[in-house]
């Protein structure tokens, strides 16, 4: 089968960005510090003066198909066979797959003055985006070209994909303005792996059974980082071929009755792909023949293949990265007589250059070391998902691990198990999974008043947004 269906289908069903780790939000973890710019990793008096993750990955992964194909393309995949009791002809129904892949190998976190609470670390991540729009015509011309009775059929296969994958080296320094008031800021140098992007924006399919064979037609565009048998792995090591830079900033604020606001705007940048990229326009016409033949699929998606790839030509490109603007506003509880804590957070996230709202309750139950989360977010798709966490929390020592689409992963687990049947790929509101881990630990000193010093503290200095606020604050008074 060659890279055209390898594209709209395997790349469809293995990655969706959509589905943020939302569960780690104010749990003061070294991960949560370094993805939500303002929240703190140190507590003084408890914690020590340095933050490390011993180059044990923190990662996440998620992803999930919504559409009617969703039988199709897991069959497929499993079965090597098509099941598509759900798919539609002329109805305009479109399947969305989006993923996320996010894998912190390096960080390093300093406590550097108690004077603002200040913090400043080092990381180094891997991630990937990925999102795809796929028309139900699209899977089933692949699955079972009969269903097409008419002789024509015009911007039925419209569908679109894009795919980046890229390093991230990053500067992280956060402090508190006032007892109140923190931000928090994350620069990022970029380094770009592989992009795939294809958007069919025109198709025409005029098929002649009389002679086993259709004429199809796509118009759109195409950019591709990527060649058969040119990557290696050696393309995954970081260089600066393909460069970017990326911002995340954000600033928190502790309200008269306690409740924590933060405001995050996270990843806010793009990705120069170099003069070697192949970039093209399309619009043209190929013939597949042998319709009613067994290799019917691998001729449809040579043509399309074929297609896509005419007059490209070799060109730079830029992309976005996939960003979002996040609030959230938390607070505490403490049950009377127990050692128990309660602490709700809700978060709001919008994507701020793809398709994509989500809303998210968030209950953390803590008891000493042990840390219990419960998640549930509903987004603009209409879907609801689940989520649970463990984590074993200490002032210098953290262990955790979660998914944030719970039922859907169990059951993909189940059904994996199960070597799969064919009820297994009756259409549910949507195929999900996700999991995610992490790990760190503190060494040096511990972080202490001077009040209740057991050694000489550093000497303390102003910080640089505390010196930059207190000269607005205190202008003309």
């Amino acid at each position: 089968m060659n890279r055209f269906l390898i594209i709209l289908l395997f790349l469809a069903l293995h990655f969706r960005l959509h589905a943020q780790q939302f569960s780690q939000y104010n749990t003061g973890t070294l991960y949560d510090s370094f993805e939500n710019p303002t929240q703190k990793a140190f507590t003084p008096d408890s914690s020590r003066q340095i933050a490390f993750n011993l180059f044990v990955p923190n990662f996440n992964f998620g992803l999930s198909i919504t559409g009617n194909a969703q039988s199709a393309i897991k069959s497929r995949v499993f079965l090597d066979q098509y099941i598509d009791p759900s798919l539609t002809l002329g109805q305009k129904n479109f399947n969305y797959a989006n993923a996320n892949f996010n894998a912190y190998f390096f960080m390093l976190k300093v406590y550097t003055s108690m004077d603002g609470n200040s913090e400043i670390g080092f990381s180094g991540q891997t991630k990937a985006e990925g999102h795809s729009t796929l028309s139900d015509e699209t899977v089933q011309l692949l699955a079972d070209n009969t269903r097409f009775t008419n002789a024509s059929y015009s911007d039925v296969f419209n569908s679109s994909y894009s795919f980046q994958l890229y390093h991230q080296v990053s500067l992280h320094y956060r402090e508190n303005l006032d007892e109140r008031f923190a931000l928090g800021i994350k620069l990022s140098a970029l380094f770009g792996v592989i992009a795939n992007q294809v958007n069919i924006t025109h198709s025409v399919i005029n098929i002649d059974r009389a002679n086993d064979q259709a004429f199809l037609s796509l118009a759109g565009n195409y950019r591709s980082t990527f060649q058969p048998g040119v990557f290696s792995t050696h393309d995954l090591i970081p260089n600066s071929r393909n460069p970017g830079a990326a911002i995340s900033f954000g600033a928190s604020y502790l309200t008269d009755n306690r409740i924590r606001m933060q405001f995050n705007v996270k990843d806010l940048g793009f990705i120069h792909w170099s003069r070697q990229s192949a970039v093209g326009e399309f619009n043209n016409t190929a013939i597949i023949n042998g319709l009613s033949q067994p290799q019917a699929e691998d001729s449809i998606a040579t043509a399309g293949s074929a297609l896509v790839e005419t007059n490209a030509t070799s060109k730079s490109f830029t992309t976005p990265t996939d960003s979002h603007f996040e609030f959230s506003a938390a607070t505490d509880y403490w049950l009377d007589g127990t050692a128990l804590k309660y602490s709700p957070t809700l978060v709001l996230s919008k994507q701020l250059f793809y398709r994509g709202f989500t809303a998210a309750l968030v209950n953390h139950f803590q008891y000493n070391n042990l840390v219990v989360t419960s998640t549930q977010s509903y987004d603009d798709m209409r879907l609801f998902s689940f989520g649970g966490q463990v984590m074993i929390k200490s002032p210098n020592a953290e262990f955790f691990i979660g998914c944030d689409r719970l039922l859907q992963t169990v059951s993909a687990v189940y059904s994996i198990h199960n070597a799969y049947s064919k009820q297994d790929f009756l259409n549910n509101s949507f195929t999900g999974a996700n999991i995610y881990m992490g790990f760190s630990f503190k060494i040096g000193h511990v972080i202490e008043r001077r009040e209740n010093a057991s050694n000489i503290p550093m000497e303390e200095h102003v910080s640089f947004f505390k010196r930059f606020w207190e000269r607005i604050t205190t202008k003309g008074t």
